[in-house]
Order: C-alpha cells, then sequence, then structure tokens
C-alpha cells in the first residue's frame, strides 16, 4: 500500500518547537511528523512504503523491523512512564520532550478556549475540535479523519483485507 505524501508545508503551517529553535517545514501528511530538511522528510517516506511484518501482540501497530518493534513495545511496558500524566513512550528521549510540554513555556494559546500548547502543531491539531476540520480523506472510501493515525487505523481496521 502507498499514501501520497505532501513534501513541504503550507506556509502558515510551519511548526517551530521552541525548545530546539528549528523551523520544521516539511512535513509528512501520513504520520503528521516534521523535519528541517527536505532530504529528510524524503529518507522519512520511505517507511511508509516498506512491507510491515512485525505485529505488536498489544496493538494494532506494525513494524519494518524487530528493532522497531522492541523500541515500541517500551510503551506497553511503561518503563518510560510519564510520572505527571502516565503516558508512556519508546525512549528516554521521547518521554524528555514530552516532559516539557507538563514544564515548559506553552506560547501557542487555544483562542477558542485558552488551552495552552508548547509545540505550534499541538496546536493546529488541536484547533480541528473546534473547526471540525478532517484533513485527511480515505482513498479508497469517502471517509475524513481529523489526525492521521485515525486514518491509518480506520485503512488497517476496514480496508485491509482489499
Amino acid at each position: 500500500m502507498t499514501f501520497e505524501v505532501k513534501i513541504e508545508a503550507d506556509s502558515n503551517d510551519i511548526t517551530e518547537d521552541p525548545h530546539d529553535d528549528k523551523t520544521r517545514p516539511y512535513l509528512c501528511t501520513v504520520c503528521d511528523k516534521r523535519f528541517t530538511e527536505k532530504r529528510s522528510l524524503k529518507q522519512h517516506k520511505q517507511t511508509h512504503n516498506v512491507d510491515k511484518l512485525y505485529s505488536c501482540t498489544q496493538c494494532e501497530k506494525r513494524f519494518a523491523t524487530q528493532h522497531s518493534l522492541r523500541k515500541h513495545m517500551n510503551v506497553h511496558s511503561s518503563k518510560y512512564k510519564c510520572t505527571e500524566c502516565g503516558k508512556c513512550f519508546s525512549s528516554s528521549h521521547a518521554l524528555t520532550v514530552h516532559r516539557r510540554s507538563h514544564s515548559g513555556p506553552k506560547p501557542f494559546k487555544c483562542s477558542e478556549c485558552d488551552k495552552a500548547f508548547s509545540r505550534s502543531g499541538d496546536l493546529t491539531t488541536h484547533m480541528r475540535i473546534h473547526t471540525g476540520d478532517k484533513p485527511y480523506k480515505c482513498s479508497l472510501c469517502d471517509e475524513s479523519f481529523s489526525m492521521s493515525g485515525y486514518l491509518q487505523s480506520h485503512k488497517r481496521q476496514v480496508h485491509s483485507n482489499r
């Protein structure tokens, strides 16, 4: 299965991470990851086009390598668990970045409900609650989703046997 991946974000959709001061204009529309360089996005896009033979026994996720599956399993083992909110991560780096959401500045504020975020991309995703925007459209049916992960889950659950 292949996916269409937009290479560049719209000019008003560029994420700046307040913790590393890097502009990330290159957006993967399959998984919402952003990159500082076009070549990094192109390399990342290949991960969406490989056979994912390794399945997690505890959730629906699939991986191209055993290493990726083993790293993912940390989410289920609570090895890297946030002590503030209980969310689990696959690596210590991911947990460290997440912890900033509790302690760091939150300059990105929602104009509708005053909720604040440490990353602009999180505010963009949150705003879809208020706008009803569902930019991730299934190429196999008429369903649309507010997050790429919801679309991927839909494709696995509804269209995987086609």
